[in-house]
């Protein structure tokens, strides 16, 4: 196991080393103007990608948010479970992002989305409306790229089919935009 474990990791490493940092700072130059602009951002993933989603959205509405003039307008989309069951009960798994956006979004807010495969249903869907209606697009991707690099504005695709890699990558990126707030808010005047 122990060799296991330090393939992995050396994996990892490798994949963090070349992280897409031009497309991870245009990322961030969309987040300012949206907070500049007061929009708001949605963000959402299936499984690990959900809870990553859920981390990213609390760092950047609590941690990001506390030296800026203006507080980020943020949710993630993955945390209301009985919106979401009954979304995918009444309609259909599919429609569990979108039918969210259709009641929160406007023209000229910002979804992002994390996936390792790139072609999730439901997040094709979100992003398919999403990008019709005028918002921002944003996709964090694995090696797959998969149908959301041909829909999302902005991507940063991590170069691996692993999904712990990519899930770990993607947390990685979150944080580095969160952090980017924190350690400089300057970035928004």
């Amino acid at each position: 196991m122990e060799k296991w474990m330090k393939n992995y990791t050396d994996s990892l490493n490798q994949t963090l080393n070349s992280l897409p940092f031009e497309q991870i700072n245009e990322i961030i130059k969309v987040l300012i103007k949206a907070n500049i602009e007061k929009r708001q951002i949605f963000v959402f993933g299936n499984g690990g990608s959900a809870a990553t989603s859920s981390h990213f959205i609390t760092d950047l509405g609590k941690g990001a948010s506390d030296l800026l003039p203006n507080r980020f307008r943020c949710l993630s989309l993955n945390d209301n479970a009985a919106w979401m069951t009954a979304i995918g009960n009444d309609y259909s798994y599919d429609d569990v992002f979108l039918c969210q956006l259709k009641n929160f979004a406007q023209p000229g807010d910002v979804v992002l989305t994390m996936s390792v495969s790139g072609s999730s249903p439901n997040l094709v869907k979100a992003f398919e409306w999403a990008r019709e209606y005028g918002l921002e697009t944003i996709a964090l991707l694995g090696g797959k790229r998969g149908k959301l690099s041909e829909i999302a504005k902005h991507i940063a695709v991590i170069d691996s089919h692993h999904y712990g890699i990519v899930e770990d990558a993607h947390m990685v990126i979150s944080h580095l935009i969160c952090y980017a707030f924190m350690e400089h808010p300057e970035i928004t005047t």
